[in-house]
Parts: structure tokens; sequence; C-alpha cells
């Protein structure tokens, strides 16, 4: 595999001129029971920069943001499990050490038993756990998906993913919407009259 691109696992600055928005920062935040937040709007709503705004300032308030930027080479599963480990990395120093040699190794494990491993070590990572996908449009393989699937069908407690997409993924919204389970932004939330956030 190529060596991981560091960009990739940060939001791109906001710009000093951004206009706030609490209202949706707000409802980013995670509430107890929830494990999926949903951002899903056409190009041009300002996904993305929301997204970037609330990481800066979740980590501002003490509560860091694993990042991820998705692109159409993380249709690779062992690529896309390398890149999360990443991202929980700057988190965690060490984090996802077993993860990582099991994906090296001649014969990996498969993607689901490589998405337990992964989520014996999310549980063991001390306080909350914000973590976002953002242009999860790119991805169209089916065991990407159902590597996401089963970790958010498992995701302990204190832990809360974002994804951020123009469609909707192929994730069990149904299932997680019905518990209660899930929040989403869209486009009509996203909305602002006379005003774009930008790149999305």
């Amino acid at each position: 595999m190529d060596p991981l691109v560091s960009t990739k696992l940060r939001p791109s600055q906001s710009r000093p001129s951004l206009v706030a928005r609490p209202r949706l920062t707000e409802k980013l935040d995670p509430e107890a029971g929830r494990k999926l937040t949903l951002v899903s709007a056409p190009a041009g709503f300002g996904k993305t920069t929301l997204l970037g705004k609330w990481a800066e300032d979740r980590t501002g308030g003490g509560s860091p943001v694993a990042w991820l930027s998705l692109d159409e080479k993380d249709n690779d599963p062992v690529r896309f499990l390398s890149y999360l480990v990443a991202s929980l990395q700057t988190l965690e120093e060490g984090f996802g050490q077993a993860v990582l040699a099991a994906l090296r190794s001649p014969e990996p494990p498969r993607i689901e038993a490589l998405t337990g491993i992964l989520l014996n070590e999310i549980s063991a990572l001390p306080g909350e756990l914000d973590l976002v996908l953002d242009d999860y449009q790119v991805i169209d393989s089916e065991g990407v998906h159902r590597a996401l699937s089963f970790l958010l069908e498992h995701l302990p407690g204190g832990a809360h993913l974002v994804v951020s997409g123009r469609v909707d993924p192929s994730l069990p919204l149904a299932r997680l919407r019905a518990r209660g389970q899930m929040a989403e932004l869209r486009a009509a939330d996203l909305a602002s009259p006379g005003r774009r956030l930008g790149p999305s």
C-alpha cells in the first residue's frame, strides 16, 4: 500500500470570514445513545466546512475529533481500515497496532474479524470518541460498507461516528433511526438564504 497521506487525517483550516452557525454545530455534538450523525446533502451546501468548524471547536474545548477525508482509493477495505486506524492514532498514540499487524500479514483475517479487533481497541480508549468520515459518497465497496455497518452495530457507549456525503450511504440507517441512535442534517438544515458555506 502507498504511504498514508497525512492531510487526509485533518480538516482543512476554516476561513476567518466563516459565519458561525451554532444551531448546526450543536446538532453535531454527541448525545447519550447516539451512534451516528449523518450529514447528507448535495455539493455546495458546506458539509465539510461545517464539520471542520465543529471539529475545531470540539478540539479547542478539550475533546479532539478524529478525521478521515475519503477518496476513491479507500474502496479497498485494507486501505480503508489502515486510514481508519491512522485517524484514531491522532487521538491515541499507538492505537490499533494489532489491527495494523494483521493487515500486514500475508493472509489478513476477514474484514469482520479485523473490525472486531478494532472495536475492542476503541472500547479500551479513555473518554469519549468522535470520528468524522467525510466524502463517504466515494465509497461503493460492499466490503467497506459491511465493515462500517459492523462497527456501528457494536460501537461502544461514548463513541460517536459522523458520516458526511452527497448521498445516503449503504449503512443500516433505518435500523439506527428506529432505535433512536441516529441524528441527521440534510440540505434543508444546511440551506442558508442567499449564502452557501463553501466546499462540501
